[in-house]
């Protein structure tokens, strides 16, 4: 949990002024409906379950916008909320800070860009093309093709990224494949393409006011003494204070 509200911390330290954070708050979602395989909270520790609520209270006092998904996943969140972001004239750039695959479908040129904080990797839409062989928007046909063992879907058998990246590079998108060049696949292709599309219709925002941080509440001193983190407490006051407004 306290690397969550670290890295938090570190988006606001490297110029963010509005952020939020999507969490699956259930692990199941719609897509468990579309494919048995599909991921489940099956398997995780229960320790971790058990520290979702907690984040998400952090995350509030310290005043950051949470949207703890339950139909649909925190990807999805993400999705929303940039794709309502780059939409605002006013925006700047959006960053969604994470490496998961499926969000390189969001960047967009070098305004939405994916941030890999691990590899220290700013992604725009050259360096997903460069990561993967095709462009962001073709991002779900690729999965599709190669499949997502993150999520519990495999793919088609004997296509790998390279075939993966070779077939939409000459073809573009599943839709438009030529029948026989997956043989009788066209329809698990599909399926597994609907898996890995992001919604941008998930309940997050109705406009990037929302997500304008405005230093942490009262409640995020309780929080940090519970955890025995003073630092955390200090280093968001001094984040806030460098904000200026």
């Amino acid at each position: 949990m306290v690397g969550v509200l670290n890295t938090v911390l570190q988006m606001i330290e490297e110029d963010a002024t509005h952020l939020g954070v999507a969490t699956d708050h259930v692990i199941e979602s719609f897509r468990n409906q579309l494919w048995s395989g599909y991921k489940t909270g099956e398997g995780v520790e229960p320790s971790l379950l058990e520290q979702f609520q907690p984040l998400e209270d952090a995350l509030a006092a310290m005043g950051v916008v949470v949207w703890p998904m339950t139909d649909f996943e925190a990807d999805d969140a993400l999705a929303s909320a940039a794709m309502i972001a780059a939409e605002d004239s006013r925006v700047q750039k959006v960053c969604i800070w994470t490496p998961d695959k499926d969000l390189a479908q969001c960047v967009r040129t070098d305004r939405v860009v994916q941030v890999d904080r691990k590899n220290k990797v700013i992604r725009n839409a050259d360096g997903v093309r460069a990561k993967f062989g095709v462009s962001p928007e073709l991002i779900p046909d690729y999965l599709a093709l190669v499949g997502d063992s993150a999520d519990g879907y495999p793919g088609l058998t004997g296509i790998g990224p390279k075939g993966a990246a070779t077939l939409i590079g000459r073809y573009g998108k599943i839709e438009d494949f030529p029948p026989e060049v997956l043989s009788g696949r066209v329809e698990l292709a599909l399926l597994f393409k609907k898996l890995a599309t992001l919604r941008t219709d998930a309940p997050t925002l109705a406009n990037v006011d929302e997500m304008r941080w405005a230093g942490p509440t009262r409640p995020f001193a309780e929080c940090c003494e519970r955890m025995g983190n003073a630092h955390l407490l200090a280093r968001a006051h001094k984040a806030f204070a460098a904000i200026g407004y």
